[in-house]
This record gives C-alpha cells, structure tokens and sequence, in this order.
C-alpha cells in the first residue's frame, strides 16, 4: 500500500492510465530478483548477498516486529538501503485516488440480513462508486452468489439479472429475491463455457465484485463483444487463472518483459485484513510447522531445495511435532524420520519463520504496485475496446485490501 500521509492522488484515466502502467512496469521489471524469490521456499535469497547489511537488519528482528509492519512496509524506518528507497518509490507508483461517491438510497428492509458485516460493507461502498453517464435500465451481477450485490443496485424500473455457477446458491438467491418481491432472474451458469455470451445484452451494466481471476477477465471480454455501454468490476485473485503463467490482455501488457507465474500473481494476495489473535496464532504455528518439517526434509533427501506440500487439515496441528513431520514425510514418500532433536527443530522454525516474515516485507513493497499493473492492464484493454475507464479505489484497505475499482463506459 502506498505510505500512510502520502501526497493526494487521483484517480487515473486517460492517458494517466498508460503513463502510470509503463512507470510500474519499469519498476517491476529492474527489481523482479528482489520481490520474485519467496523467504519461504528458501533458505538463503539471491540478493542478500547484493545487500548484506539490509538482509541482517531484516533477518534480527523479531516474528511480532514483522507483524506489526505487514501491511505498510513503506512506512518502516530504519531499513538500511535499498529499502528506503524502494519504499519511497512504491508509495509514489503505488497512489491512487478514491473514486468519487455518491448516497445511495436507503437499503430496503432487512436486505442485508445473512449478508457478513464486512461484506456488506463492501457492497455498499461498491455501490456508492457507481456513476455512470446513463443511468442503468438491468444490472447484470457476475459471479453473483447470492445476489446481495444485484439486490443492493436494484431501484424501481430497473432489471436485475444474477449469474452463478453454484446450483445452491442460485436457488438461495431466487428465494431472497422473492421475498424481497424484487424483479430478478438467477440464472445457473458456467460463466467460462461458450454458452455464457448468450446470457449478456448490450443494455446490460455487468457489474462484479470480487469475482476471481479468469472470472472477471471473462466478464470484460464479453461485455466488451456483447457492446454493454457500461461496466464495473473490482478484481481479485489474481492467480486463480486456468495458465501457468499470465496471459496480459492489452497491447501494452504484451509488450511488457515481465513474465509472472501463479506465484508472482498471488503477492497481491498477501496483504491481509487484520485477524483475531486466535486466527494469527493458528496460522503461525501452521507456517512454523512447515519450515520445521522443511528444515528436516532438506536433511532427509540430501537437497537443499524447498519441497512443496499439499494443504492439511488443521487437526494436524494437534498433533505433537514429531508425529507431524512423520506423518507428512510419510505422506510424500520420504525415508523415515529418526530421532532429531525436536526441540531444537521447533525452536530454529520459529525462528525462522520470524526471519521469513520479516524478508518478505522487502517484497512487501512491490505487493501494490504489482496489483495496480494488473489493474491497469485490465483498465487499457478495456480503453482499446473504446471505453473510457477510471481506475482508483472504492473504500480504504482495512475494509479490503482488494479496494481497486474499473469503471467503464462507451460515451
């Protein structure tokens, strides 16, 4: 994120939109051997040896130091070159402005009951960012779930469609609808098949709030087809992409030398809405496990390199540590385990989960501006399918994280 008490920013649109892109995609570019390789998978980084005294300083500090930093590694004084640097940068091509907001109208009658508190908070802010030149006749709301979104922009006249893929969802949708006596169609869809394009209309105002990856990529591709006048998405899950590796969308993307694997696409990822100190407890112990058993499989095979493993149910961190690594050397086929020291295994996990956490705040400083080339790719194919497109955010990052919003129109 950009650096707390940064100068005002704007939201982008013209020709900001290519300008900013060909500036992130240089910093990305000249920087990818400092925010590609994960502390997690290995033991040593490439560029400590570039910046030794850097990686110490990181490397001393302590596991709730690293936590106290995660969402703002900008702001952290103290870091020895190149940090300090690069966090000035960040700040300065990670900035953009809040979209301007309007009131919406009050929100019929328990509308927002069984909808989370923070999602509905979302789904608010969403709505209030919606200014559209003309206003919408039939909303079409994309990867819909339940619908909370579509039935939040109903107003009277208009339509309201809901696509989803989850037969349980749609039939929950439908019911709510109903009860509301709202005018709206929840229609059961595989939005990636060829038979999706037939659900869009030209009159149509797509809107999508966090659908993932492919999902809203495909929203934008059909709309754009289809001729919808207008569209709003705020993407997310940059990863969850049928490729190994992203497939850029607009010109300008696949001019870039950046080539970004499912890992890269998931460092926007990484920031995270604050949690509950039971939450961060499970997760610690859970990444402290796996450097343990990381630790001890680098010694059972004999190759220093990172072994990756599937995810586990969480009763596994009921289990004592030995029995842990065992059951999960067994599970990937490895000689038997022995008899470490497992006290010692334990403690030099936590320790180097401390370690990791507080490396990975150097790449913490590319996590936005990454996520904002993302988006701006999205935003600059839309403009070569003739829309004009604003780019900025739609609430602040504790509500989420994946705040950035595209608003498109053909005038």
């Amino acid at each position: 994120m950009p650096a707390r008490g940064a100068e005002t920013s704007h939201v982008l649109t013209g020709e900001t939109l290519l300008a900013r892109f060909t500036a992130l995609d240089s910093f990305l570019t000249a920087h990818q051997a400092l925010w590609k390789p994960r502390p997690f998978t290995h033991l040593q980084l490439p560029w400590e040896s570039s910046y030794p005294e850097l990686a110490a300083w990181l490397r001393g500090r302590s596991l709730e130091e690293a936590e106290n930093a995660h969402n703002f590694p900008a702001d952290l004084l103290g870091a020895p070159e190149p940090f300090a640097s690069l966090a000035v940068l960040s700040a300065q091509l990670s900035a953009v402005g809040e979209l301007p907001g309007h009131a919406l109208e009050a929100a019929g009658h328990r509308l927002n009951v069984d909808v989370p508190g923070r999602k509905w908070q979302q789904i608010e802010a969403f709505a209030s960012r919606l200014s559209f030149a003309s206003t919408p006749t039939h909303w079409l709301d994309w990867c819909s779930g339940k619908g909370h979104l579509g039935r939040r922009l109903l107003s009277k006249g208009q339509d309201l469609t809901c696509v989803e893929y989850d037969p349980l969802l749609v039939a929950s949708g439908q019911a709510l609808s109903q009860r509301h006596h709202l005018n709206a169609l929840h229609v059961e869809q595989d939005v990636m098949t060829a038979d999706a394009a037939a659900l869009l209309d030209a009159t149509h105002t797509p809107v999508a709030l966090h659908a993932c990856g492919d999902l809203h990529v495909r929203l934008m591709q059909l709309a754009s087809t289809t001729g919808c006048r207008q569209l709003a998405i705020a993407p997310c899950c940059y990863n969850r992409i049928r490729h190994h590796e992203y497939q850029p969308l607009s010109a300008a993307g696949s001019g870039s030398l950046l080539q970004l694997s499912l890992e890269d696409l998931a460092l926007p990822l990484s920031e995270t809405v604050t949690a509950g100190a039971r939450v961060r407890r499970q997760r610690d112990t859970s990444m402290a496990r796996r450097l343990a058993f990381d630790l001890l499989q680098r010694q059972l095979r004999g190759v220093d390199e990172y072994l990756p493993t599937p995810s586990l149910p969480s009763a596994w961190l009921d289990k004592p540590l030995a029995d842990y690594c065992r059951d999960l050397a067994a599970l990937k086929e490895l000689s038997p385990v022995g008899s470490p020291d497992w006290s010692a295994l334990e403690a030099a996990a936590w320790q180097r989960l401390a370690e990791v956490r507080n490396l990975e705040l150097l790449r913490g400083l590319f996590r936005r501006p990454l996520e904002l080339w993302l988006n701006l790719d999205r935003a600059l194919f839309l403009v070569q399918q003739g829309y004009a497109v604003r780019l900025g955010t739609f609430c602040n990052s504790p509500l989420t994280p994946r705040n950035l919003m595209l608003l498109a129109e053909r005038l």
